[in-house]
Formats: structure tokens, sequence, C-alpha cells
């Protein structure tokens, strides 16, 4: 289970202990998933060089109190979601490395009557709690001063003693679950000074009530405010704004993934205090269930002036008002992705004088439909570099539009243009046209540097003239098979030139002119995907000097003309081969057995027309027809026999007729002789035979010896045949003429038995 770094996963095994063998040479050992419920003293004895121990998600309820004694190089240790109802603090102390420490989703109501964590000094990340945390007590946190994350889950906390998380001096992002906003407000009396980045999870703010617990907020010095999953109403939104405006250093407010309660109409005034430090608003997949009756959010305008970021993704908005556009005055960056603004929508949001600082504006998916429309809202933003209109569905692409003049970056990936046209504006550096079944470009865009057109339908390279500047072209995915030296060496400027994923043959010309001579840094051609060349050109991180084709990639042609005489080759070793074997026989006989079983195993009385059929060869047909068959048939009573020469049914095919004839026979009389062995038309009827009639073990057989043969000489695949010459007894014709008559009358007897 483990690598050359000695990593060594055991994870979802089944495993119920430790397994035994772990040395000190393993670096990181998983064993996560497992069903492990007790870690003993001696299970990680050995593993003193261990980094990385995983034992979440077990059914681990008790520790050895030194089972982590020979750990002290250990960075992460995660006993996540497993069954301790206690924590100790000799477990952790002789992890002396130990840096990231996951204790969450188990079964302990507290930490202890003091700190289980103060030998651990150089901790960088904590997570504690579960469904059933309820109390924090003073001390539990001592011995930490700095910490890069605490993740408190505590969702069910009832009590919380005050100064319990004052130890620690410094925390860099704190994540707290909790239901209970007067206890948020005594933890968040402790963190005051030490919290960079607070993050707040299911947390209710449903009344102004429990908002005055709260105010004491607007005393942190955190930059950073994060509510998830955070429920908010149309009387508490307000004094939330008011805290958080209140707040010194405040420079970011997240808010993903939330629930609003309301339309806008917030009672109370907001008063327009504006936080001086406040740059950053984000809100991801806010739920406004009736959001089509929102208001226009007068009430915030004087807050926005000094927000330079805003992300509003995934929240169902269909417009932003023309006022509220005109308070952004230091807004640069703007994403609105994933929402529902249209056309119409666009062209009031983007007003004139709204936005006037706007650098980078993002309204992928969207619903957007006419792209003019769309470049002619946006043209009088004087500082807009960045458009991001991808996966609309604008369909259509006029001759000419109106952009913004300082546009750089277009993004019109994904959204079904079928042709490029100039309405593509001259000025941009980067143009990203991916996923759109174009299947030619020939703009003229002399200040382009990165151009992409992966996914597209193209079958040739864009023409490097009307690009002159070009730097990194991408045309992966699309159904180029190759291009000339002459196109190569066109682009000039070119650094990066990614056609992977296409229909390339491969050249060995051309990899020497891109290993020796083309001035292009880095190609990716891919043969399918596979050379990766950089300059010095390499390929997947081997220098492409080095690389080597194989007789295949460069020899094509000879390749295929020698697979092909290989292969005819081996057809006529499988043919002698065959010959030899009776392949050809067997295969007969595996058709003639599939043609006797799908017929019943007995005809049907009524059916059964002769006496015997008989098997014979050419060679014997004199003594059989002059001989045979006149003491047969005209004996008394005559006997009646089926001869293939008189009563195969002309124009049936010989199997068939053979078949038919042995079950309209009560017997099948074999002539043996050196020529039967060696006739064809015996060798069918011996064929059924051997699969009808011998494997019902039955006396239908009766075989006759017209002359003396050795078991022997009948071929070895008849071999039922040949047992049967060794253990039951047969006629044999005798050459005397006194003891002929006790032949035809044993004969007889047989053929009525």
């Amino acid at each position: 289970s483990c690598d050359a770094n000695q990593n060594c996963n055991c994870s979802a095994l089944g495993l119920d202990f430790i397994p035994p063998g772990i040395t000190a040479r393993i670096t990181v050992l998983n064993l996560a998933h497992n069903r492990i419920k007790h870690i003993r003293s001696q299970d990680l004895q050995q593993a003193v060089n261990l980094r990385a121990l995983l034992l979440q998600s077990n059914a681990v309820s008790s520790i050895d109190e030194d089972s982590f004694q020979s750990l002290a190089k250990l960075e992460l240790l995660d006993l996540s979601n497993n069954s301790l109802a206690h924590l100790s603090p000799v477990w952790f102390g002789q992890l002396l490395s130990l840096q990231h420490l996951h204790l969450q989703g188990n079964c302990y109501r507290d930490l202890g009557e003091s700190s289980p964590f103060s030998s651990l000094r150089n901790l960088s990340s904590l997570h504690v709690g579960n469904a059933r945390f309820s109390v924090i007590r003073q001390g539990n946190f001592e011995g930490i001063e700095l910490l890069h994350k605490l993740w408190i889950d505590a969702s069910n906390l009832s009590q919380y003693e005050q100064g319990s998380l004052r130890s620690i001096k410094k925390i860099s992002h704190m994540i707290i679950n909790l239901r209970n906003s007067n206890i948020f407000s005594e933890i968040v009396r402790d963190i005051l000074h030490s919290v960079t980045w607070l993050e707040v999870r299911r947390i209710a703010f449903s009344t102004s009530a429990e908002m005055q617990a709260l105010r004491v907020m607007s005393l942190s010095f955190a930059k950073k405010i994060s509510f998830r999953q955070a429920l908010l109403t149309d009387s508490t939104v307000p004094e939330i704004v008011s805290i958080l405006e209140d707040m010194p250093k405040l420079v970011e407010l997240e808010l993903i993934d939330c629930r609003l309660l309301g339309t806008g109409r917030w009672v109370m005034q907001i008063q327009a205090k504006q936080s001086q430090t406040l740059r950053v608003l984000t809100i991801e997949k806010l739920s406004i269930e009736e959001f089509y009756l929102f208001t226009d959010l007068h009430t915030v305008e004087g807050l926005l002036s000094l927000l330079t970021r805003v992300t509003v993704q995934n929240t169902k908005v269909f417009l932003v008002p023309c006022r509220i556009s005109e308070h952004l005055l230091s807004l640069q960056y703007l994403d609105l992705s994933e929402n529902l603004l249209g056309d119409l929508s666009l062209e009031h949001s983007a007003c004139q004088g709204g936005w006037p600082s706007l650098q980078t504006l993002n309204l992928s998916q969207n619903s957007l439909s006419d792209l003019e429309m769309t470049g002619k809202s946006l043209s009088h933003l004087g500082n807009l570099s960045v458009l991001d209109i991808s996966q609309n569905n604008f369909g259509e692409i006029p001759d000419v539009c109106e952009w913004p003049k300082s546009l750089k970056y277009l993004n019109l990936s994904s959204t079904q243009i079928p042709k490029v046209t100039k309405c593509i504006p001259a000025t941009l550096e980067v143009l990203d046209v991916s996923a759109n079944n174009l299947k030619e470009f020939g703009l003229q865009l002399a200040h382009l540097k990165e151009l992409y057109l992966t996914k597209n339908q193209l079958k040739t390279l864009p023409g490097a003239t009307p690009i002159p500047n070009l730097v990194v072209l991408s045309v992966r995915r699309n159904k180029l098979n190759g291009f000339s030296k002459e196109e190569f060496e066109s682009f000039k400027s070119m650094e990066l030139l990614d056609a992977s994923d296409n229909n390339f043959m491969c050249s060995c010309e051309f990899l020497s002119f891109v290993q020796h001579e083309a001035r292009i840094s880095q190609v990716l051609v891919g043969w399918p995907d596979r050379y990766v060349c950089d300059s010095p050109l390499a390929v997947r991180g081997a220098q492409v000097g080095a690389v080597r084709l194989s007789l295949m990639e460069c020899h094509r042609s000879l390749v295929v003309s020698l697979i092909c005489v290989l292969v005819f080759l081996l057809i006529l070793l499988l043919v002698a081969v065959g010959y030899k074997y009776h392949v050809v026989w067997y295969l007969r006989m595996t058709w003639a057995w599939l043609q006797a079983k799908r017929k019943p195993k007995r005809a049907p009385p009524k059916d059964v027309c002769y006496d015997a059929f008989v098997s014979y060869s050419e060679n014997d047909s004199d003594w059989v027809e002059n001989t045979m068959v006149r003491q047969l048939e005209q004996a008394c009573p005559p006997f009646r026999l089926c001869l293939h020469k008189r009563d195969f049914v002309p124009g049936k095919w010989i199997v068939d007729n053979i078949i038919d004839c042995i079950e309209k026979s009560h017997k099948t009389l074999f002539v043996l002789s050196e020529h039967f062995v060696q006739s064809e038309w015996c060798k069918y009827e011996l064929d059924f035979s051997h699969f009808r009639l011998f494997d019902e073990n039955n006396d239908a057989a009766i075989l006759v010896l017209l002359e003396p043969i050795q078991s022997k000489a009948i071929p070895k695949r008849f071999c039922k045949l040949r047992k049967i010459m060794n253990t039951k007894t047969y006629l044999e014709w005798p050459l005397e003429e006194e003891q002929q008559q006790a032949f035809w009358f044993n004969l007889k007897i047989a053929l009525r038995s």
C-alpha cells in the first residue's frame, strides 16, 4: 500500500485494528474509512518518522495514553468523525511538531476541565466540536497563542465561559458554526482583537432584539466577515449593516448561501455613516423567495461609493437600478454572473454615469441575446478593459458593433455565434471564442496577443498576417490535420501554441523543425496530446532534443506494410495448422451437432420408414448393392434399406439428407473397410452418428467389417467409434461360402432386434 515516498494508503479496507508491520520509513499513513475502534500503545511505536496520520471516519472510541508518544515528527493528525467521548491531554503531550489537528465529528460534550492542547506549541489549524458539543470552559485553549485556522462546530453550544478564547493572541481565520446569538456575542467579546477573518455559519438573525447582543461586533478588528447559511430578515439587515459600518478595520464582507426573508423594505433608515475601510462585497447564492418584489435599495446608496469589488453571483439579479450604479463611484470589479440580466435590463443597469471607474465586468451565464445591444450598452464605460459575456445565447453576430474604446479582453466562449466578424473590437489583446463551432478565423486584430479557439471546427490555423503580434494561440480540440513549416514560421511573435487533441499525423521532419529551428518557445501539439515542448524544447519535462520517435511514428507506411505481411504469414500458418489438426473437420462436426440438437431426439414412429440406413464407401458399392441389398430386401419378410444413391432427395444439402435418413431408420448399418475410412461421404455420416447415435448409448449402430481392418486405421478423431470397435461385437464378412449363411442369419437378427 506504500509508494516510493513511503505514503501508505490503507483506507477503506475494512480494517478492525491498525495493521502490524508499521516501520520507521513510513511518512504518511492513511487509515481512514475503516472500522478501527481502539488505538493501542504498540500500534504506532515504530513510526518515528510519521508526518501525517489519517484516522478519520473510523469507530475509534478509546486511545491508549501513550499511543502517540513516539510520533515527535507528526505534523497532521486527523481523528475526525469517530466515537471519542473525551479528549485526553496526554495523547498530544509528545506531538511537538503537530501543526494540524482535526477532532470534529466525535461524541465528546466538552474539551475537559483544562486544555488538551497546551503542549502543541506549533499548532496551526484546529478543528473541534460536534452535534453534542455543549460546553467551552475557561482554559480549554490555554497554550495556543497563534492559529492560522480555528474551526469550532458548536451548533448546540449552550455554555461558554467568558475568556475561554482570549488566550489565543492571533487567529487568521476563525469558523464558528453556531445558532445561539447570545453565546455568539460572548465569543465575539473574547476575539475582538485576535481574529482577522471571522466566518459565521448557520446563525439566524431573525429579530431586531437579537441584534442588540451583537452590538459588540462593532468593536471587532476583523478585516473580513463571512456569513454562510445564515438567515436574515428585513428587520435585521439594517442592524447588521449598522454594526458592520462601525467596525474600524473591516475590508471585506461575504454572504454565501444565505437566506433573506423580505423584499428590501427596511423599516429603519440606514444611516450613511459610510465605512472608510469596506472595499469588497461578495454575495453568492443569496436566496430571496420573493426576489421579483425586491425594492430598488435606495436606502443603501450612500454606503456604496467606496466599494471597489462587488460580486453578486447566482442570486437571480435581473436589474441593477441606475441610481445604485451611479453611486458605485469607486467600483473597479463587478461580477454579476449566473443571474437573469437581459438586454434591456443591462441597458438600464449600465446607464450613463453608472460604474464610472469599472475596469472588469463579468456577465457570463445571464440571459443576454443581442450582442450589438450588449456592446452599445457598455460602450460609454471608458475604463472597461476586461469583459466576460460567455455562456450567453447570442446566436447571431452583427457585422459592426460599438464597444468601449479601452476594451482589451473579451470572452465570447459558448455563445453560439456561427462566425466572427468586424463586430469584434480591433482594440483587443486577448480574445476567447472557444466552443462556438467556428469553421474559420480570418479577423484582422493588429493588437491581439492571445487567441483562444478551443472546441471549434477549424481545419487550418488562422493566418498570421492579420494577427502579427500573437504570442499565445490555443486551437485545442479542433479538426486540424497538421500545418506546414511555412504556417508555423509565419507566427514571428508566438511563444505558446497549444494544438493538442486534434487529428495530427506525426512527422519526424516537423518535430525536428520544432526542435532545432522554430522560434516558438513552447509547443503543445499532441499526437494526440503527446508532446509538450518548450525551449530548450521539452517533452513532458524531458528535453525534446533527446526524444527519438518510434519506428511506427516515423515510418508509418513501412510499418503498415510489414504488419500486413506478418498477418498474411500468420494466416498461412493457421491454415497449415488447421489442415494438419483437422480444424475443418471439427467445425463440420460442430455444425452437424448443432443441426442435430435442434431436432427431437427421436423421429415420431410414423416417420420411421426404413429398417436400416446403409453407410458405405463408393468403392464397396458392388458388394453392398449386388450382394447385401439382394439378400436383405429379398428376404422373407423383406428388409427396407435406405441407400444414398437411390433414396437421397436430389438438391437437398448432403448433411440434411444424412440426418433425415438416419432419423427415419431403425438402425444405421456401417460397412467398414479401408475405403470407408477414406470416404468423405462416410465421414459426414460418421460425424452425425458420432454425436447423434453413439451419444444416446443405444444399439442403433451395426458394424459390418467387409474386410479386416485395425481400429488404429480409423482416424483418432472418431474416438467413440474406435471405442465401440474395441468393446462391442461386430459382424465380419467371411470369404468362405459355408460361413456366409451364418453371417446373413446374424445380420438379420441384428436388424430385427
